[in-house]
């Protein structure tokens, strides 16, 4: 019988209650289950989409070029990626596209980086205020079984993605909603249809 095992557990999880971290760390598991109890993805596609996201940044982080010169968002939803955000060059968001489309797990890229400068903290600090507004204008699509959190709502210098996975009237809905929220200037749909 493998007892050693049990040990440094035990250890840990009389560590975690000591120091008053028991509490955070079974909130944090609730937190995640409920959150996985929502959405149609399954548990493993959601730590996939999560081990994606970190490998494209940390592939793109070991470009100077990258790093110096762009600002790219990344976000993995069901192992479609998006990148949004600003590159000075064709080359950069070219450069950018071909590393993230080598990462493992990605089954779909659409490279939405624009060519121009990096946006300002000002344009980033509205496109967080708009993602907000439009994830809350999702509570009221009026279709019935529908759940907000099943949509990843990205904003990009007033430009709103949406990803997840919905049937086409949950989409229309939220096309609907996201477009009568002030500041989003143009909606682009990325979703995977359930129906």
């Amino acid at each position: 019988m493998r007892m050693y095992g049990l040990a440094p557990g035990a250890l840990l999880i009389a560590n975690l209650m000591l120091s008053g971290c028991a509490p955070v760390v079974v909130g944090g598991a609730l937190a995640t289950g409920v959150a996985v109890s929502h959405d149609r993805r399954t548990a493993g596609a959601i730590v996939e989409d999560s081990t994606i996201e970190l490998n494209i940044h940390r592939e793109l982080g070991k470009h100077k070029d990258l790093v110096d010169q762009t600002h790219i968002n990344v976000n993995s939803y069901n192992g479609i990626v998006l990148l949004s955000g600003e590159a000075p060059t064709e080359a950069l968001r070219t450069e950018a596209g071909d590393i993230a489309r080598k990462v493992k797990g990605v089954r779909r890229l659409h490279n939405e980086i624009k060519i121009a400068a990096p946006s300002s903290m000002m344009t980033r600090s509205s496109d967080s205020w708009i993602t907000g507004k439009v994830k809350s204008s999702l509570l009221g699509t009026g279709i019935e079984g529908f759940d907000p959190t099943r949509v990843e709502v990205v904003t990009e210098n007033g430009t709103v993605y949406l990803m997840g996975l919905v049937t086409h009237a949950e989409a229309d809905a939220v096309v609907e909603r996201a477009r009568g929220v002030s500041g989003v200037q143009r909606i682009v749909k990325l979703f995977e249809y359930t129906d």
